[in-house]
């Protein structure tokens, strides 16, 4: 049997049952403990200019940050996601343009770009991923940021043999990433929401990046790294970090 091609599967976000759902009340990543800090932390880098966010979804993080006082742009490429911003109150003060985030430019002159929550590997080739980040940096005017927020590999956590490992076993959700191509750096997440007696099941692909390959691609798109946090709160990125935010400035 032929290996599945990952490259072709569609994007989950682009189902409107996915973006019905994707902001579940009980989601973690949708609490004031995971918002705050990311908004404060952009709202600080993006200063009296335009954030650009790149797949910017329902708005769990342009929201807040529009509402703070940031100007705030986005893009996505998922409609169904779009529709579920757009029912939400502040979203009127938001220009969303449906495009992909490695071709689509809605300026030139923002002083932020971010792209948040393991986006990134939602571009499954490395030639996307670069392409996004010289899409970002022709957002930028000379001296704005870059902000991705995204996981670091863990590969080394796998038992020799193994390629499957859970990031999340909780009462309402089990989560486990599949690492089905080393080559290529592919992949798979399988998501089951439990809720009762009813399970709902989501599996997807991803290319995972490491940081040192993300500081070259934003080399090659003219910008340089400038910090990497292990987390919004800005505490130290260790050789023990499970994730980071880097930050990389256009020179």
């Amino acid at each position: 049997m032929a290996d599945p091609d990952y490259f072709s599967w569609p994007d989950e976000h682009l189902k409107p049952s996915v973006a019905a759902v994707y902001d579940d009340a009980a989601d973690h990543r949708f609490g004031p403990e995971a918002v705050n800090p990311a908004v404060e932390f952009l709202s600080e880098l993006a200063g009296d200019g335009i954030a650009v966010e790149f797949a910017i979804g329902t708005g769990r993080i342009a929201l807040p940050l529009s509402e703070k006082g940031t100007t705030v742009v986005g893009i996505d490429f998922s409609e169904p996601m779009v529709e579920e911003l757009r029912k939400k109150p502040g979203a009127s003060n938001i220009e969303v343009t449906i495009g992909d985030m490695t071709a689509t430019t809605v300026c030139t002159d923002a002083s932020l770009v971010f792209l948040v929550f393991n986006t990134i590997g939602n571009l499954r080739s490395q030639e996307q991923q670069v392409a996004c980040f010289a899409n970002a940096s022709a957002h930028l005017a000379p001296g704005g940021r870059f902000v991705i927020e995204t996981g670091v590999p863990q590969l080394s956590q796998l038992p020799p043999g193994e390629t499957i490992r859970p990031f999340d076993v909780s009462a309402r959700h089990l989560g486990f990433d599949e690492f089905v191509d080393p080559v290529n750096q592919i992949s798979v997440s399988h998501h089951y929401y439990i809720d009762g007696d009813r399970v709902r099941t989501q599996t997807g692909a991803f290319r995972y990046v490491w940081p040192s390959e993300l500081d070259l691609m934003a080399q090659l798109a003219g910008m340089y790294l400038e910090d990497r946090f292990a987390d919004w709160h800005r505490n130290p990125f260790t050789g023990d970090s499970l994730a980071h935010v880097s930050v990389w400035r256009k020179g």
